[in-house]
């Protein structure tokens, strides 16, 4: 039995089908099970992090686990609890959804998703259980947070400039951790997963008018402006610092990064923003 957490997100969620369509049993945790299909080799099951029967309940029978944490300050606390109730358990894996610049051998003054991953990832490695942690890049389906502006034919917000990026697709997180989990060729490793090319905002919004037919502009987003839009959007503030300087680093040229990571643990290239994108069009196109 495998338990996914994180089932209803982007990347849970396709975990979640893919090993279902390798055949495995897949037990999908989440604080609101009616949100998970039922489906072949699939069961749901009630489950929160900040809840310690229901996370026991829910890892009872578990062989290995995909971690992943919902962004904010609490993924330390998050990821510890299941660590040590997968620990308890008998649980064999944990396999633990990261993000680029995630490990303990950065600090970022507090705020840097390094920070709040690191706990995560150095409980795992002392914890005598088999693991292994990957670390994402910026992801192409963040790009559908410009869907509204682009079916209104504004253009996009763009707050990191010039700065470039391997976006990855998030179909090959999914299908790299699915590797992760169901062979041992990850098992004790880090892996740092990225896209094929790096991309700018102006660079996705090239490939995104070529796909639909018709310009897509960019618009330059200062950081206090940017701080101002998150915050009325209801963002966690600590979200939102993280994502600022996040943005700092990208526009400065701090995450220029290309590995092969997919390509090595897959046997196939990445799939480029491009494919991402045809693949998505609907969501761009006005009714």
């Amino acid at each position: 039995m495998i338990l996914v957490t994180g089932a209803t997100g982007t990347i849970g969620s396709e975990v979640l089908r893919l090993l279902a369509d390798r055949g495995a049993d897949v037990r999908a945790m989440t604080r609101n099970p009616s949100r998970v299909r039922a489906g072949r080799h699939r069961t749901t099951v009630h489950g929160d992090f900040e809840a310690p029967d229901s996370l026991r309940a829910a890892l009872e029978g578990v062989h290995s686990v995909f971690l992943l944490t919902a962004p904010g300050a609490w993924i330390p606390d998050h990821d510890l609890a299941l660590i040590g109730a997968a620990r308890s358990l008998g649980v064999r894996k944990v396999v633990k959804l990261s993000a680029i610049g995630g490990g303990p051998e950065t600090d970022d003054e507090g705020t840097a998703p390094a920070d709040w991953h690191a706990p995560g990832e150095q409980a795992l490695a002392g914890s005598g259980l088999t693991w292994a942690a990957l670390r994402p890049t910026s992801l192409a389906s963040n790009a559908l947070r410009w869907a509204g502006a682009i079916r209104a034919g504004r253009p996009v917000p763009n707050t990191t400039g010039t700065g470039a990026q391997g976006t990855v697709d998030p179909r090959d997180v999914a299908a790299v951790a699915v590797e992760a989990l169901l062979t041992d060729a990850h098992d004790g490793a880090v892996r740092t997963v990225t896209g094929p090319e790096l991309l700018s905002v102006p660079d996705q919004a090239a490939q995104l008018a070529e796909v639909l037919g018709r310009p897509v502009g960019t618009a330059e987003v200062p950081p206090d402006e940017a701080r101002r839009q998150l915050l009325a959007a209801g963002l966690d503030p600590s979200v939102v610092e993280v994502a600022l300087r996040g943005d700092r680093l990208v526009r400065a040229g701090g995450n220029a990064v290309v590995t092969d990571e997919v390509t090595r643990a897959l046997g196939r290239p990445a799939r480029t923003f491009r494919v991402w994108a045809r693949d998505h069009r609907e969501a761009f196109v006005a009714a």
